[in-house]
């Protein structure tokens, strides 16, 4: 590889440790070509330097090389920019302030200065496309879209007011129970998101955030930037990863992500993640250890992620430090000697199943590594181990405590009855052991067949309710899309664009289940909204007042008038001039208003009354035009006697 494709396949790797192992891997022991290349990453990083842009797609395509800035106190659109909360290999998200139509606080992402290349517009899109087919209570929801006047495109994302669930959990020392019912509405969230065929292919605990609504933790999956569509295009633009390029974080990939070979990745990628945040979630530790696995070469990294099995959770935990133990089980509410042994098990097995290198071993859903999860809860089999007889009984032992202990008394007083009895009463005891084992094979025959009739039935109700859900979401989904175009098209009339207007009709004319509003907004655009009349004479000049609330006319009949928007009425007429009105204007703050007449002179009024402010005399023909300066201190006119005269207003 060239020093400018490492550069710039680098600077798509947000982590650094992760940015460290990829140039060992893709400079070797090239020295001067990794001097070389971390140079140009510490220029990018330090200046946002426009030069710093992957060459993935060709060569970079701008979309304004304007120097243009952000930050807090910048305005995009309707939305204020109040802090930085974050930034990635090529966007920024900010914590902004919407004015109108509703007040509240929403994160923004933009593209970073210098990364509009289109390749990464094109991610940026699909991260938008993807967030915006999905409606998940946990899942942040996208609000709007546009672009910067530059081109740059950003979209606007509910604000998630929380802390990564790691760090959620460890601050307020959640128990092991508290936290797989956090992380089985995670699965939920995903399992949403495969059905709209979208693969994350980046969950790792900065990605999923949890927030509280009235006290109750709720987690939030956010930052889609490197989503995979399985059933359609997320965007027109061409998105194309290059060979041997790194897609997600090392410590929450899977060997099939870390392959890139032909392999295809699909949703069970998603749940090798899984498997990874919940192995952290239950241990304090990720399976490969994050460090130790971006101190190799970029080879080493593949081939761990690949080859390497990872311990069973009760197994890493048995082999922790006593400081790093007692910590974690202190962040569980458990000793340190309970908890190898509260994960034993079930635990072990569902994680391990989530975390086979063979993809056709694991979970073939989230929402199924979910159930299985609500069933360790339940103290019901799992499906992550083989039902064995003796796992049966287990399980039916700990959901029958009370029956079970009493049977363990009679097996007592049984064995002590035989120990102290004859050589007849041992035959005959053992005859009725003989009948009981029968009976205890006949009842977990009964058992097991009424186990898996109730499995099959409920796998049966989820199937029908995950189809119905998927269509009540797909129609949910094109109601909303369709409300929010029409949502859009009102707020562009009502600031006057009348340009978007058409655009967004246009956008939605092959809609199929288009309704009235659709057609309003088409005969509104293609007539006149009201006639202004009350003139005797041509108008010479028109002007609307910033707020777009007035509007000012001048006539030939020596009157100048002001009109209300809205409803057209007259407000009120001005009669000094004596003469032809030629030109007319508001003043920035809407407060005065400026004539100028065939008689060469110019008059200033107060707009709220029509009181004559100032009389401006020193042309010697009519005047032709007359202006405010943006700031409202000056007066421009210009006239037929080939001058133009600046006075103070």
């Amino acid at each position: 590889m060239t020093e400018r494709e490492i550069f710039f396949e680098a600077i798509e790797i947000a982590s650094a440790d992760a940015r460290a192992g990829f140039l060992q891997g893709a400079c070797g022991k090239d020295v001067t070509l990794r001097r070389k290349v971390e140079e140009l990453l510490q220029e990018h990083f330090a200046n946002d330097s426009l030069l710093a842009k992957p060459a993935i797609d060709g060569p970079p395509t701008l979309i304004d090389t304007t120097p243009v800035t952000e930050g807090p106190g910048a305005q995009i659109g309707r939305y204020k920019l109040l802090q930085k909360l974050g930034e990635g290999g090529f966007g920024v998200v900010y914590m902004a302030e919407q004015k109108e139509p509703v007040k509240r606080r929403v994160a923004l992402k933009i593209i970073k200065l210098g990364m509009d290349t289109q390749q990464v517009v094109a991610r940026f899109e699909a991260e938008r496309q993807a967030l915006a087919m999905m409606d998940h209570p946990n899942i942040a929801k996208v609000l709007d879209a546009g672009a910067t006047d530059t081109g740059r495109p950003y979209f606007v994302m509910e604000l998630v007011k929380g802390v990564p669930i790691t760090r959620y959990c460890d601050d307020n020392n959640l128990t092991t129970q508290e936290r797989l019912e956090l992380f089985i509405a995670v699965c939920q969230a995903i399992q949403h998101a495969h059905q709209k065929g979208i693969i994350h292919r980046d969950i790792k605990p900065s990605n999923v955030m949890v927030t509280l609504h009235d006290g109750v933790p709720v987690p939030k999956v956010i930052d889609f930037g490197i989503a995979k569509a399985t059933q359609q295009e997320l965007t027109e633009k061409t998105i194309f990863t290059q060979y041997s390029q790194f897609i997600g974080t090392p410590a929450y990939m899977s060997p099939e992500q870390a392959e890139m070979s032909g392999l295809d990745i699909d949703t069970r990628s998603d749940i090798y993640s899984l498997g990874v945040l919940l192995y952290e979630l239950l241990v304090g530790r990720t399976p490969l250890d994050g460090k130790e696995l971006m101190s190799g070469g970029y080879d080493e990294i593949r081939r761990r992620i690949k080859e390497e099995e990872p311990a069973k959770p009760s197994t890493r935990v048995n082999t922790m430090e006593g400081s790093e133990k007692t910590t974690v089980a202190r962040h569980r509410k458990i000793s340190p000697e309970h908890l190898s042994s509260e994960l034993r098990g079930d635990l072990d097995w569902i994680v391990l199943k989530a975390l086979e290198k063979d993809r056709t071993r694991r979970y073939e859903t989230a929402n199924g590594f979910a159930l299985d999860i609500k069933r360790f809860l339940k103290n019901e089999p799992v499906a992550a181990v083989a039902p064995s007889s003796g796992y049966l009984l287990k399980k039916y032992a700990q959901r029958h405590r009370g029956a079970m202990a009493a049977a363990a008394a009679i097996v007592g007083l049984l064995v002590v009855g035989v120990t102290v009895s004859t050589w007849q009463a041992i035959r005959a005891t053992r005859a009725q052991q003989s009948a009981e084992k029968a009976q205890a094979a006949e009842l977990k025959q009964k058992l097991l067949a009424q186990e898996k009739q109730k499995e099959a039935e409920e796998e049966r109700g989820r199937a029908e309710e995950q189809r119905q859900r998927a269509e009540a979401g797909e129609r949910s989904g094109q109601r909303l899309l369709y409300a929010a175009n029409m949502n859009l098209t009102q707020q562009a009339w009502e600031q006057n664009n009348a340009g978007r207007v058409r655009q967004l009709l246009a956008e939605t004319a092959a809609y199929p289940e288009r309704g009235f509003e659709w057609f309003y907004w088409q005969r509104l655009i293609h007539q006149d909204i009201r006639t202004l009349r009350g003139h005797r004479g041509g108008i010479s000049g028109v002007a609307i007042s910033p707020d777009g609330q007035r509007i000012v006319t001048g006539s030939k009949d020596h009157t100048a008038k002001v009109w209300d928007t809205t409803s057209g009425r007259e407000l009120f007429t001005f009669k000094r001039h004596g003469d032809a009105i030629n030109a007319v204007a508001f003043s920035p703050d809407g407060l005065r208003i400026v004539s100028g007449s065939e008689g060469s002179t110019t008059k200033v009024w107060e707009a709220a009354s029509g009181k004559e402010l100032l009389n401006l005399n020193g042309h010697i023909n009519g005047i032709n035009s007359v202006a405010f300066s943006p700031d409202g201190r000056w007066v421009v006119t210009g006239s037929g006697d080939q001058t133009a005269k600046v006075w103070e207003a």
